[in-house]
């Protein structure tokens, strides 16, 4: 299930190429599944360091094989937005998302 308009593009091929603007972002797994909707204001920042570590001490998102990212001036709402669309589409939430972190908008 693909959220955003976006290609979905190979993680490392081209992550390391993201602009460095505000936005958010889908981690798919191997199987194309929704594991994590992120946001950033940077999100050149954001990615560099997710590749960088590879996710260091996050087992779930180091199952990340491809992605989508959107630009959008509030990251954070659409975040918000985006798990909301999932969570009643699929009935739960994506693996590496929490319930905390939805409260933090």
């Amino acid at each position: 299930m693909e959220l955003l308009e976006d290609k979905m593009r190979v993680w490392l091929d081209s992550a390391k190429f993201v602009k460095a603007v505000p936005g958010v972002y889908v981690l798919y797994n191997r199987n194309k599944d929704v594991i994590f909707i992120g946001e950033s204001d940077n999100l050149e920042k954001t990615f560099t360091s997710y590749v960088d570590t590879e996710f260091e001490g996050n087992e779930c998102k180091q199952k990340t094989q491809s992605y989508q990212r959107e630009f959008t001036d509030n990251p954070k709402e659409r975040q918000v937005q985006l798990i909301e669309e999932f969570k009643k589409e699929s009935g739960r939430l994506p693996a590496c998302n929490t319930e905390i972190r939805l409260e933090t908008h």
